[in-house]
Order: C-alpha cells, then sequence, then structure tokens
C-alpha cells in the first residue's frame, strides 16, 4: 500500500509538471517553487511548521508565534502546499524561511529533512503526509498536528485506510484534536496519545479582533447612517444573487448600507456585482468619487485582506461560500459579536454546527429563509439580536486558549 501511495503521489507530481508546461497558472507557481530550494544559513535548530494552504496558516499562526516567544533562539521553517497560501505568506517575518513543500516522494523527503535538520515538526488539521510522517519517526523528531478534526467517513477509518490510520498513530508524538468526537474515534481505534485542544482559529480571530483599527473609507461610506449595516464576506455569485433579491424585495427591514467582500474581485466578477447592487461603489474609487456617496448604499471591496477588520461595522453578517464547497470563516464575525448567516453547505466546519446550536448562526436554503425566517427576526427585534449577539461572544471566550492547551502539553 505504501508503494501504491507513493506511486500515486509520483503521478500526481508528473501531472503538475506537465500543467506547468501548458501553462496553468497554480501549477507554474508550484513547479518553480520546488525548484527554488533554499539552503539554510546554518543547519539544524530548525522548527518546521507546515501549512497546507492560507486558511491553515491561520490556524498555525498562534502556535508558531507564541512558540517563537518562548524559544527566541530557534529558527522557524515554513512550509506551504499551495499557491494560494504561499503566494500570500512568502514574506511572511514570523518565519526565517518560507517555502513549497517538496513532493512526499521517499528520495525528496530524505533531502528535504538532511538539509533542515528539523528539531520538531508540526502540522495543521488535515495534514498526513505518509512518507514525510514515516521519516520524521524514524529520525526520532517530534512531531505534532493541531486544530485537527477526525469522522468515521475518512479514509482511514475504513478497512482499506488502516495501514494509513497504522502511520498516523505510530507518527505523530501527539495528536490535537478540535472536539471530543474526533477523540473518542481516535481512542476507539487505540490511539491513545491524542487530546481535546479546540480550534486555533479562535486564538487568531480574537488577536485580530483585540489589534483590529478603524478603517476610514468604511467609516466614510456609513458616516451620518444610524440604521442597520450588514456585511457580507467571501462571498460567490449565488450568495450576491440571495442579498440583492432579498434586499430588492423587502427594503422596509433590510440593512440600509452593505458592506460586501467578494472571495474573488477579478474585474468580471465585480462588474456582475455591480450589476445587482446598482446603487454600490467600489472601496478604491471610494475617496475620488465622495461627492456622489450620498447615493451609494453598497460597498464593494476590491482589495484583499481587510475583511477581517470590516467586521466591527456590522449588525449582522453573511458569510459566503454555503452554496457552493463550503462556507469561509465564520469566526472573523463571530469574535465581534456578530450574528452569522450562510448558505447550506457547513457540514465540515464545527463552529458552524455550535454557533447554530447556541442560537448566534443560521443556516440559509435560500431567499425564503432570509425573508420569512431569523433573518428579518433580527433586523426588526432589537431583543433578539442583542441575545444573538452575546451568545456569539460568550462562544467565543469559552473557546480561546488553544495554544496554550497544546504547547503546555508539548512542554511538560
Amino acid at each position: 500500500m505504501r508503494l501504491l501511495y507513493t506511486i500515486g503521489i509520483g503521478l500526481y507530481t508528473f501531472g503538475v509538471r506537465l500543467a506547468a508546461l501548458f501553462g496553468h497558472g497554480k501549477a507554474r507557481l508550484m513547479v518553480r517553487g520546488w525548484r527554488s530550494f533554499r539552503r539554510p544559513a546554518a543547519a539544524g535548530n530548525h522548527v518546521w511548521f507546515h501549512a497546507s494552504s492560507l486558511g491553515e496558516f491561520e490556524q498555525a499562526r498562534p502556535v508558531l508565534e507564541e512558540y517563537r516567544r518562548r524559544h527566541p533562539d530557534c529558527r522557524v521553517l515554513l512550509t506551504f502546499f499551495s499557491p494560494s497560501g504561499y503566494e500570500v505568506r512568502k514574506n511572511y517575518d514570523g518565519a526565517d524561511t518560507v517555502l513549497y513543500l517538496p513532493p512526499d516522494l521517499p528520495g525528496t523527503v530524505r533531502r528535504f529533512l538532511d538539509t533542515w535538520q528539523p528539531t520538531a515538526a508540526f502540522f495543521v488539521k488535515y495534514d498526513f503526509w505518509y512518507n514525510y510522517l514515516g521519516e520524521l519517526h524514524r529520525r526520532g523528531i517530534p512531531t505534532y498536528i493541531f486544530s485537527a478534526i477526525f469522522r468515521p467517513g475518512q479514509y482511514f477509518f475504513r478497512p482499506w485506510g488502516r495501514w494509513y490510520l497504522h502511520q498516523i498513530g505510530r507518527c505523530y508524538n501527539h495528536i490535537f484534536v478540535q472536539n471530543d468526537e474526533s477523540q473518542q474515534l481516535l481512542r476507539s481505534h487505540d490511539i491513545s496519545r491524542c487530546s481535546m485542544a479546540g480550534d486555533t482559529r479562535f486564538d487568531r480571530v480574537h488577536q485580530i479582533a483585540q489589534v483590529a483599527e478603524s478603517n476610514a473609507v468604511a467609516e466614510t461610506f456609513l458616516e451620518g447612517y444610524e440604521g442597520k449595516v450588514l456585511v457580507a464576506g467571501s462571498t460567490w455569485p449565488p450568495d450576491e444573487k440571495v442579498i440583492a433579491h432579498v434586499r430588492e424585495t423587502n427594503e422596509d427591514w433590510f440593512p440600509g448600507r452593505i458592506i460586501l467582500a467578494p472571495h474573488v474581485i477579478s474585474e468580471e466578477h465585480l462588474r456582475q456585482i455591480e450589476a445587482l447592487f446598482p446603487d454600490s461603489i467600489r472601496y478604491s474609487k471610494l475617496n475620488t468619487e465622495h461627492s456622489t456617496l450620498n447615493t451609494k448604499k453598497v460597498l464593494i471591496v476590491d482589495n484583499i485582506g481587510l475583511l477581517s477588520k470590516l467586521y466591527r461595522y456590522a449588525d449582522v453578517a453573511y458569510i459566503g461560500g454555503g452554496f457552493g464547497s463550503g462556507i469561509h470563516n465564520i469566526l472573523e464575525a463571530v469574535t465581534f459579536g456578530k450574528p452569522v448567516f450562510f448558505g447550506p453547505i457547513y457540514q465540515k466546519f464545527q463552529e458552524a454546527h455550535d454557533i447554530i446550536a447556541r442560537g448566534g448562526g443560521w443556516s440559509i436554503r435560500g431567499e425564503y429563509d432570509m425573508e420569512e425566517g431569523d433573518f428579518m427576526r433580527l433586523m426588526t427585534h432589537p431583543e433578539a439580536l442583542g441575545k444573538a449577539s452575546q451568545e456569539c461572544l460568550d462562544y467565543m471566550q469559552q473557546n480561546l486558549d488553544s495554544t496554550e492547551k497544546i504547547l503546555s502539553t508539548i512542554e511538560s
């Protein structure tokens, strides 16, 4: 089975290289990243953190930064699998070196570990690289994974995946999981070196909220306005169509101002949004068109990196992605005490289940659910909105300190 796995990784690597030859953007970035392998200025004493993509990096960041604060003499190596993580964070100053993760092939793995000689390795959430894990274990390098989630339907819990589960159980020195269900599942398969530490994203979004500065453009947009505000984050076309329809047919109670931050900010997508919201203005143009601002009721955020700080201006937040592959980060809004709404595809996100159970979040299946359900109730009943907001704040407070739980267990 290990041979079949390695052959599969080899075929995947070949496919990426082939796609790069034909001009596939992400494939070209990955191949270029594999080639631009850098050697450390000094061998040894590197602590290795690996994050698959940008979302996993945000989960890793509190642990990485606190570990470095406690161990200032260590050097940090940060690797990414996906271009969406590396290209955004390749200049991250919290790490000494940022690289693409080389393919999980035995020879490549040995050369990588020979070069960097890590003293410890940290993985995040879903990273189970068979050959890397085996070689780290063979060399006696302490290896951990945190913010992990396990479900009965995953490959390793099927009869044909036990060989992989065995590797996970023997190679990680400790597995830090997000919920009790994951812990019980692992223990039912005789994996005892695990504990529930929660999700480090709570710590990260809390950090962001604590230092979030006011946004001059958003405040200019909302200047003099005293009604309700909807912040819609990481939206896709189906999300935007739902919002536009409900707004058009329910102007009497729908929020009078919308801050909308699409997940994709291509010119084509921005024009689609402007067609749905004719009374909109782009974030990048607000200052130059300030004279017409009194007619603008929708602010389209057409740059990256602002969304997590803009939720502070919301009364209610809408989180995109729930009509596609799955919702985006709801915690960025919840940490400000903002009730959240999202589409029907949220099943893989523990925090979505939790916040629904507490009455601080709701899943909608379309326009009708917003028009006749809890969204309208929050907009028209201040006491309901206040209660939902408090549930969000309480939920955040009860789930902080995952980073401390992880590091204190490791250090003890």
